[in-house]
This record gives structure tokens, C-alpha cells and sequence, in this order.
């Protein structure tokens, strides 16, 4: 994995000493609030309802144990003993006192972490495959251009003002494990016709107000023309992006209406002229930060079988642990979603655990996953039962992933101040129903998320099934959507109908899982069933 140089540390370090003396003129008064809020939020801190929210930067969702352990004991210290990792691959934490904000800046500097672009209208954290380097049907390992992205974007003072905050994700195979086509701009490593690497650039996708699925902009670009690219892709944005409505000013809805051919063609343009000044890094520097992602030392002699006698650990092997590149290694995918559980959660003495264990058994790497679990890239099969019990002793050993159980939910009205409804309570509702009914595995494959507001941090649109919270006259209501998806078949969820209580919204999912039990053909998932006989049966099912 790639670590920090001097340059980043020094960044980080000036960051910090910046913004302590700004908290401490904040709190002798010499600075307002409204002088306060865009020094603050340029460091990841936001005033929730209850308290200061702090999100902590996870680039490309990348971390070692040494840093997975400094947020255990920042939860411990500063906060109420838990952290949230977010569908950013990012970790909230959500009970923050102002003057131990430069503190917690301050101790994740000591370890190469910071909170820098965590927020504002800019390029905010990258994200990627959380499966990179592992994969077995991985084209090229996408994190080495991630960092580049993150150098990059880091600090870049064209673009620390856009029209709307911009996010970027990026993968390495067919398979799409981190949401590509529903990002700002979403870039496929893959191989040409030549077998030569090239980059396929997706721009302007979204969810939110408006959820829209990016277009190919460009096929076939040189890897090393990334950055111009996606300069010009920016340029263009910050040109024309609305800057006088904040509902209309994410780049899917430039590219909507201008077109996508008019965008490409301006971006050409754009890019044709920014190959002149040389903006690519040298070869040599991209080749370095190439060689920070070389494969650890696989053992070529690991025993490639697993004994599964042991009922339970089958069954979470099953579940949570796929397949690798590497004979005798495995990923293994640790679920934050315990029956009745906070989705996403983990307390300071789990996060230390899974540090620990990556210490142990995973060559020192984890990942956080865009759909709020975490990751072990790299673990023997033979060490996969001491690994699960634990796991399993910490209460991390549930096996649902992929499973209706396996929930994506944003904070909601419980702690966020733009949510109009709660989303833990209906996801804790769902997880218990399930688990008392017995039939997640029998459902199979079923992506449930969760938004407490329009603004879809808990990416409802993807899901199979998405939950959206509204406030319909001061009461919390809840639509039901059916048939998204953010895998590399991406599609956007159609609300069924009127909306729900927070039980009658269970009671409709569970109608609407029966529907699908019922009408399933043999190996369809929820969503293939979902798509071949449309909304009409599981409408009358969910409102009859």
C-alpha cells in the first residue's frame, strides 16, 4: 500500500497546525460561526444535530493496522467508543467536541491519515474496488490510480471552488464493486482489443435529487492521460456548472442538458489544449507509485483447502469469504451488520480487533467497502478458522453479506440535520424480521439501502430494494423502490407507491420478498425475477 513521503506529511502536518489556531480564535470568539463553518468543513467537521460530526479521509478505502488501530482509540478518547464507516469508504464520528477537533487531527497525522477534502464543493475522497490487487478477475490493479487521482486533486486550487462536491471512483475489472456508473466521473481499467491497458471514462452519474447513470464520455485513453482528461473533464464543469442553484449543479446535470456528445466534445477540446503544458506525471513517478502496490510475499506453498466441519464457519466462509488470485488465499469480507445492529458501526475495541488480525493474518492491509463493511484482501485459507473464531467472539462474524441482512443506511434524522426521517430503526426492524423468519439465504442474493433523505448518502437508488425517508407533514414516511442497482448492470429504482410507517414499510418488504419466492425461476436473483415480470405483481402484493 502506498505510504505517505515527507511532501504529504508535511501538508498534513501545516493542515493541523492551521486549523487549531482557527478552532482556537473559534472558541475565544474572535471568529463567528459563519466565519467558522467553511474553515471547519474544509477539514471534515460538521455541526449535526446533536453534536460535531468529524468524517475522517480513507483513500480508496485503504488502511493498515497501525491506522485502523488510531480509530479505535480516537473513538475511545474522543468520541462514545464506536466509529461509523461510511459508503465513501470514509469513518464518521459522530460525538465530537470542538476543542478536541485539532487533537484528533493531530493524532491521525501521527499515523499518515487526515480529514482533508471530507467535505465542500470539491474533489472529495476517491474511491475504489475494495477487492484491488486481490481479484481474480482483475484486469490491473485500479489504487495505483487512485493515488495519482489523489495527488492530484489534493489541495488543487482550480477546482477547491466548484459548482457542487465531486466524486470520483475508479475499478480494474467487469465486475463493478464500487458503484462506478453512479459517480461524477467513474474510470474502468481494463485491456484493448491490443492487450494493451486503457481507460474507460464514465461522467455524470449521481444519485441524489436526481439519480442518473454516467455515460461513456471517452474509450481507449492512455493511461498515462489520465490527469489531463480529467482536468479537462473538470474545466469544462467549472465553466458552465450552475452556481445559482445547489439542486442543479452537479455535473449529471450539465452533461443531461448539454448532451453528452456536446460535453465530449467540449472536453476534447479542453483536452487537445491541455496536452500542450505537460500536466502527465513523468513515467517514473507513476511506475514509483506503481511499486507501493506490489503483491505481498504469498507463500506458493499454502494449502489451498479449507476444512469446513464446522457447521457455522462453513456457512460464514460460504457467505463472506471469496475467492482470490493467489492459491491458498482467500478475501475475506467482514460484515458491520449484526442482526439488530447500527449498519456500518463498529466499536473502538472491534476496530482494534480487525486491526489486530490484519497484523496477524493479513499481510497488514485492510479496506473499507463502500457498502460499510470491512475487508481482509489477503489471508491464508488455513488461517480462515482462527480468523472466524475471532471474529466470531467479537460479534463480527456474521454471515450476510450480499444478503438482506447486509444493510446500507446512512446516519438518518437520528444524527444528521438534512435527513427528514430515521434510517437505523428501520434497519435494525428489517435485519431482526429476517433473522426471525430464517430466510435470508433462502432469498439469496438481495441488496437492501437505505436513505433517510433525498440526498442518498444510504444510496436507495441502487438497491434492489431502496428505502427513501420523507417528511410528509411532520410525520416520517417511507417509499419503497424496486429494481436499482449499482453493479456493472446499473440501474436506477422505481418507487412502487405511496409510502409507509416505519413498520408498515417492513411489513411491505417482506410482501414484496414473498412475491419474488413465489415467482422466481430457477438461479434468478430478486432483482433478475424483479426485472423479468416487472413492478405490476409485487405492487399488487405490497398494496393489495
Amino acid at each position: 500500500m502506498y505510504l505517505y513521503d515527507t511532501h504529504d506529511q508535511a501538508m498534513v502536518d501545516a493542515r493541523v497546525a492551521e486549523f487549531t489556531d482557527q478552532v482556537s480564535r473559534r472558541l475565544a470568539g474572535t471568529l463567528s460561526e459563519e466565519q467558522f463553518r467553511p474553515l471547519r468543513l474544509k477539514n471534515g467537521l460538521y455541526l449535526q444535530l446533536h453534536a460535531y460530526m468529524l468524517r475522517v479521509a480513507i483513500p480508496y478505502g485503504t488502511l493498515d493496522s497501525r491506522q485502523m488501530r488510531m480509530l479505535g482509540d480516537i473513538a475511545d478518547r474522543y468520541d462514545r467508543g464506536y466509529g461509523h464507516f461510511t459508503t465513501r469508504q470514509n469513518i464518521q464520528y459522530n460525538w465530537i467536541k470542538l476543542e478536541d477537533a485539532p487533537a484528533i487531527l493531530a493524532d491521525l497525522a501521527s499515523v499518515g491519515m487526515h480529514a482533508i477534502q471530507t467535505s465542500g464543493n470539491c474533489i472529495r475522497n476517491t474511491t475504489a474496488d475494495h477487492f484491488a490487487g486481490a481479484a481474480p478477475d482483475e484486469v490491473e490493479d485500479p489504487r495505483p490510480y487512485a493515488e495519482l487521482l489523489r495527488q492530484w486533486s489534493t489541495f488543487h486550487p482550480e477546482f477547491d471552488y466548484l459548482p457542487r462536491k465531486f466524486k470520483v471512483a475508479i475499478i480494474g475489472s467487469e465486475t463493478d464493486r464500487a458503484a462506478m456508473k453512479l459517480h461524477d466521473i467513474g474510470i474502468q481499467v481494463y485491456k484493448d482489443a491490443g492487450g494493451q491497458t486503457a481507460l474507460r471514462i464514465h461522467v455524470g452519474g449521481g444519485m441524489g435529487r436526481t439519480p442518473m447513470i454516467a455515460p461513456v464520455i471517452r474509450d481507449n485513453l492512455p493511461p498515462l492521460q489520465m490527469i489531463s482528461y480529467l482536468e479537462a473533464c473538470l474545466r469544462v464543469y467549472n465553466r458552465h456548472g450552475r452556481r445559482d442553484n445547489k439542486y442543479k449543479a452537479r455535473i449529471k446535470i450539465l452533461v443531461h442538458e448539454i448532451g453528452a456528445d456536446e460535453y465530449r466534445r467540449q472536453v476534447e477540446e479542453e483536452f487537445a489544449h491541455i496536452l500542450t503544458l505537460g500536466l502527465e506525471p513523468p513515467p517514473a513517478e507513476f511506475a514509483r507509485i506503481k511499486a507501493q502496490f506490489a503483491d505481498p510475499a504469498f507463500d506458493p506453498a499454502a494449502p489451498d483447502a479449507i476444512d469446513r466441519s464446522d457447521p457455522d464457519f462453513a456457512l460464514w466462509v460460504d457467505q463472506n469469504v471469496h475467492a482470490h488470485k493467489a492459491p491458498g488465499y482467500a478475501i475475506v469480507t467482514i460484515s458491520l451488520k449484526p442482526v439488530g445492529g447500527i449498519p456500518g458501526d463498529a466499536s473502538a475495541d472491534q476496530i482494534r480487533l480487525m486491526a489486530d488480525i490484519a497484523r496477524d493474518h493479513g499481510f497488514d492491509e485492510l479496506r473499507v467497502t463502500h457498502a460499510q463493511n470491512i475487508v481482509l484482501p489477503h489471508v491464508k485459507k488455513a488461517d480462515l478458522h482462527a480468523i472466524w473464531q475471532r471474529l466470531d467472539a467479537a460479534g463480527l462474524a456474521t454471515a450476510n453479506l450480499d444478503l438482506i441482512g447486509d444493510i446500507i443506511a446512512c446516519p438518518g434524522l437520528d444524527y444528521c440535520s438534512l435527513a427528514n426521517a430515521r434510517s437505523i430503526p428501520v434497519a435494525q426492524k428489517i435485519s431482526e424480521r429476517f433473522a426471525e423468519t430464517g430466510r435470508q439465504r433462502d432469498l439469496g442474493e438481495l441488496k437492501l439501502k437505505i436513505s433517510g433523505c433525498i440526498n442518498a448518502c444510504g444510496h436507495h437508488h441502487a438497491g434492489h430494494i431502496g428505502i427513501l425517508g420523507v417528511d410528509r407533514k411532520g410525520v416520517e414516511n417511507y417509499q419503497l423502490l424496486l429494481g436499482g442497482s449499482e453493479a456493472a448492470d446499473t440501474s436506477i429504482g422505481t418507487i412502487t407507491g405511496p409510502g409507509f410507517s416505519e413498520d408498515g414499510v417492513v411489513d411491505a418488504i417482506e410482501r414484496a420478498t414473498n412475491v419474488y419466492l413465489d415467482q422466481r425461476a430457477q438461479g434468478e436473483r430478486f432483482l433478475d425475477t424483479y426485472r423479468r415480470i416487472g413492478m405490476a405483481p409485487f405492487k399488487e402484493a405490497i398494496y393489495g
